[in-house]
């Protein structure tokens, strides 16, 4: 059900901050998995699938953040991104792989890398969110959630979200 990579990036999207992501290409199943989760666990998260996620990139009214590693060190950036997106700017963040265009490095804001060296795109991402939210998303509180998970050494306690404790 989650092994599909683009899953873990959507779920540490979701998780770490954003409030929607643009999936390029055939991800409906992927898009329905994060889908029911959200239901389940709450939002707000949108998943919108494209089939030209260069135009997106390109028509963004906002900032673009494309992650790559290489890009200029994110404790280099992390203070001007941060304003953008204080300033009201809608901050459009890029996760690639191994063979993204080069125009999407020239049509970035920022080509940012974190440590700039080989890693997973889930853990540039979520190193991404952390420093932009100055970790305020660990303290988000979930709207429209079905279950929530009450926090606790051992075990694993899952309980309908009218009954959190």
């Amino acid at each position: 059900m989650q092994g599909e990579p683009e899953v873990a990036v959507l779920l540490t999207a979701r998780a770490l901050g954003a409030d929607r992501a643009i999936l390029a290409g055939d991800a409906g199943k992927s898009k329905g998995t994060v889908e029911d989760i959200t239901d389940r666990f709450g939002g707000p998260f949108a998943v919108e699938l494209t089939d030209s996620p260069r135009s997106v990139i390109r028509d963004w009214d906002g900032r673009v953040v494309h992650l790559t590693m290489y890009g200029e060190r994110i404790q280099d950036v992390e203070a001007d991104v941060r304003t953008a997106h204080g300033d009201g700017h809608p901050i459009l963040v890029v996760v690639g792989s191994q063979k993204v265009p080069f125009d999407v490095y020239e049509t970035a804001d920022w080509n940012v890398g974190v440590t700039n060296q080989p890693h997973s795109e889930v853990a540039g991402l979520a190193v991404f969110l952390d420093r932009l939210f100055e970790g305020r998303e660990l303290d988000r509180r979930w709207e429209d959630a079905d279950q929530t998970v009450i926090p606790e050494e051992t075990g694993k306690t899952v309980v309908p979200a009218d009954d959190e404790s």
